[in-house]
C-alpha cells in the first residue's frame, strides 16, 4: 500500500487493519500499524504519536512533527522508567488513540503493553520504528522505518 491509498484511507478502515495485525501477531495491545497509517491517522488528529526513545535520540537523530517524548527508558539507564505509566496519564485520557515509536519498534512494543495494562486499551506499536532494523553495514534508516518511507520528520 502507497502513502497515498493511506491518505484515502478512512480512520476506521485503519485501525481495523492494524487491529488485525496484532491479533495476527498475538500483540497484548490494540495493533501493530504502518509509519504512513500512523501518519495519516495523525494528521486527521484521531491518534496521538507517542515517542518512547531517549530525549537525545528525539533532539538529536530527529523527531516527528507534533510528537510527544514520554521514555521508556531514560538515557543512560538499563531499566525502564518507572513513571512510564503516571507520564502517560499526565497527558492522555484512557479513551485517547496512541500511536507507540521507538528506533526500531522494539520499546515501542513494551511501551503498547504497558499503556495497555495501565488502561490505555487503545495503545498501538508503530512498526519499523523511525529508523527500522540495522543492515548488513551495520547502519539503520536504510531497509524501514519512518525516515526511509520519507514521512515527516523535523531535527534540532
Amino acid at each position: 500500500m502507497s502513502a497515498s491509498d493511506v491518505s484515502a484511507d478512512s480512520v476506521d478502515a485503519i485501525l481495523e487493519r492494524a487491529a488485525a495485525r496484532g491479533r495476527e501477531q498475538g500483540v497484548p495491545y490494540a495493533g501493530l500499524i504502518t509509519p504512513a497509517e500512523a501518519w495519516r491517522l495523525s494528521e486527521a488528529h484521531a491518534a496521538s504519536i507517542v515517542d518512547v526513545r531517549t530525549r537525545p535520540e528525539w533532539e538529536l537523530v530527529g523527531r516527528i512533527p507534533e510528537s510527544v517524548l514520554v521514555e521508556w527508558r531514560r538515557y543512560g539507564e538499563t531499566a525502564p522508567n518507572a513513571e512510564f505509566a503516571a507520564e502517560l496519564a499526565a497527558r492522555f485520557e484512557p479513551e485517547d488513540t496512541l500511536l507507540f515509536l521507538c528506533r526500531s519498534a522494539v520499546r515501542s512494543h513494551h511501551a503498547a503493553e504497558i499503556a495497555t495494562r495501565a488502561g490505555f486499551s487503545k495503545s498501538f506499536n508503530i512498526l519499523e520504528g523511525f529508523e527500522g532494523e540495522i543492515d548488513s553495514d551495520q547502519q539503520r534508516g536504510r531497509l524501514a522505518g519512518w525516515r526511509k518511507a520519507g514521512l515527516p520528520w523535523i531535527q534540532s
